[in-house]
This record gives structure tokens, C-alpha cells and sequence, in this order.
């Protein structure tokens, strides 16, 4: 508790230096930013209502008021998964921030990772020692820039190292463990495959089969740790992505709306905070990093 503690307190401490706005989205939402397979449904007095799996939607509402701002806080995935990556509810660090492209986020993602690794470094020494974690290593992580590649490189990465993968894949943890363990530092993935993103990412300016994304992949075999993206500001675009997706066009007019009155080029991104954790303290489980782990055969206590 005392990492988990400190890696909060250093998460607010960042983006208060960077000039960033704390700001809360509610947790009972009537939409779904990534499908409503992965929800957990309610009744709201007589309408359907769902667990948020991100506050990213309404983050991206107040970025365009003020500017920088970010969310921290419980999200919630139904996703039937028993892996050690995976919880049902966990807790989710999400800037957004208007004006700001692409690799100006990458920028911060990397600063405020190793900002992270290095407070627990200045302050948890006694409960690394006990967990048996090379500080030396975790020193490698807070060394800048991160790697880059692009999605069609990792591809023939993989591929040249007897991989059975095909292009328009996403990657499962086999392939992303090999991919941030060939750098041995954390490494951003760029410019994933439209197909299998989020409908409200970025087309690639010279490639209509991409968006403009990135994932940052963490070493020692524990894959991904943020998801991030430039969100699309164009009003037809969002809303094609989304007849294409087949979601339901009520439950958005809020957020096509925002796209309508006072859209600006816009970034954002989401890092798990108990995936972080378990990376950090080299853990087998995302359970031993939260005191109540939700997973799928465990509700009680």
C-alpha cells in the first residue's frame, strides 16, 4: 500500500507542476467510448445505464473548457478474462489536452512514467528491498526518450522472429512481452490499424487503413501499461466511425455535439494504475497491487 500510495500522491504532484486540472467524470455513464461488450449494465429509473469503463468522453468535455485536465479514478471492464493482466475493476490515470498532438503526449507520457518510477525510487526504498526490486533496474526506466517503432515495423519484428502473425492483428501478451523486452526499456508502438481502435482516434494524415496512436509497451514481460491516441475533431468522421462500429447514435448526441460547437485538436491518454503497479513492484498479478481485487470468479469479500 505504501507504493500504491506513493505512486498516487507523485500522479497528482506531476500534473499539478505541469499545470493540469483535476477533473471528475462520473462513474454511472449512458454511453460506451469502447463498446458495450466489456459493460456492466444497470437500470437508471427505467433506462439503460453502465459501470464507466473510461472517463475519457468526458474528459475530452473539459479539456475543451480547460484546457488541461485529468481524470483518476475507478473504471470497470466486463471482459470474461482470467489472465493476470486483467481486473474487472480497477483504478485509471486519463489526461486530455487540448491543442496538443500526438508527440507532445508521448512527451509527457514518458516524463510522467519516469517521474513515477523515480518517486517510488526517493521514497518506498524499504518496501523495494522487501519485494526484492532491483532499484539499478528500475533506474533504466527513468531514462529518456522511450523507444519508438511503428505497428507495420513491430509486424516484421515479429515476424522475422518466427511469430505466426499477420498484419491487422492486435497484439496479445506473447507478442508484447517480446516487443518491450527487445528494447529493454518501456517502448511507445505507433499507428495502429484503424479496424481494431477506438472510433474516436485519429486517421493517419497518409494512410487510410491507420490512426494516429500509440501504446506504450513496460518490460520484464508485462506489456502494455498506457493506451493513448489524437482524438479525431471532425464531426462527419466520429460520426461515420460510429454508424460503422453500430452504436447507438442517442446515446452520443452529447458528445457529437461538442464535436458540432467546440472541438479543437486534442490528445489523450489512459494508464492503469494497478498494471503500473504490478510492472513496478514485479508482481505475477494485477491482485496483489489493490486490497479488493474484482476479478471474474471473485466478488467477496
Amino acid at each position: 500500500m505504501k507504493i500504491r500510495n506513493e505512486v498516487l500522491h507523485a500522479a497528482n504532484e506531476f500534473f499539478y507542476q505541469q499545470g493540469f486540472t483535476k477533473f471528475d467524470a462520473p462513474i454511472l455513464t449512458g454511453s460506451a467510448p469502447e463498446g458495450t461488450t466489456e459493460l456492466f449494465e444497470t437500470d437508471y429509473f427505467g433506462k439503460n445505464a453502465y459501470l464507466s469503463q473510461t472517463g475519457q468522453l468526458y474528459g475530452e468535455a473539459g479539456a475543451m473548457a480547460l484546457g488541461k485536465i485529468y481524470t483518476l479514478g475507478p473504471t470497470f471492464r466486463a471482459e470474461k478474462s482470467k489472465t493476470r493482466r486483467h481486473l474487472t475493476e480497477f483504478w485509471q490515470l486519463e489526461p486530455e489536452m487540448a491543442w496538443w498532438h500526438q508527440d507532445q503526449s508521448l512527451e509527457l507520457q514518458e516524463q510522467m512514467v519516469a517521474y513515477l518510477v523515480q518517486a517510488v525510487i526517493d521514497n518506498c526504498q524499504p518496501e523495494l528491498k522487501i519485494l526484492d526490486r532491483d532499484v539499478d533496474v528500475l533506474k533504466k526506466y527513468t531514462q529518456l526518450p522511450y523507444p519508438r517503432i511503428s505497428y507495420d515495423d513491430a509486424i516484421k519484428l515479429l515476424q522475422d522472429n518466427d511469430f505466426d502473425v499477420k498484419w491487422g492483428i492486435d497484439f496479445g501478451s506473447p507478442e508484447e512481452t517480446f516487443l518491450a523486452n527487445h528494447f529493454d526499456k518501456p517502448v511507445f508502438v505507433m499507428n495502429y490499424p484503424k479496424d481494431i481502435k477506438a472510433f474516436y482516434m485519429q486517421p493517419h494524415p497518409t494512410r487510410d487503413d491507420l490512426v494516429v496512436c500509440a501504446d506504450l509497451l513496460a518490460p520484464e514481460g508485462y506489456g502494455e501499461i498506457i493506451g493513448g491516441s489524437e482524438r479525431s475533431a471532425d464531426y462527419d468522421y466520429i460520426l461515420g466511425r460510429l454508424k460503422e462500429t453500430g452504436q447507438d447514435l442517442s446515446n452520443y448526441e452529447w458528445y457529437l455535439d461538442l464535436l458540432r460547437y467546440g472541438a479543437v485538436p486534442h490528445s489523450g491518454f489512459g494508464m492503469g494504475l494497478e498494471r503500473f503497479l504490478t510492472w513496478i513492484t514485479l508482481q505475477d498479478h494485477l491482485r496483489e497491487v489493490i486490497p479488493f481485487p474484482r476479478m471474474l470468479n471473485r466478488l467477496n469479500p
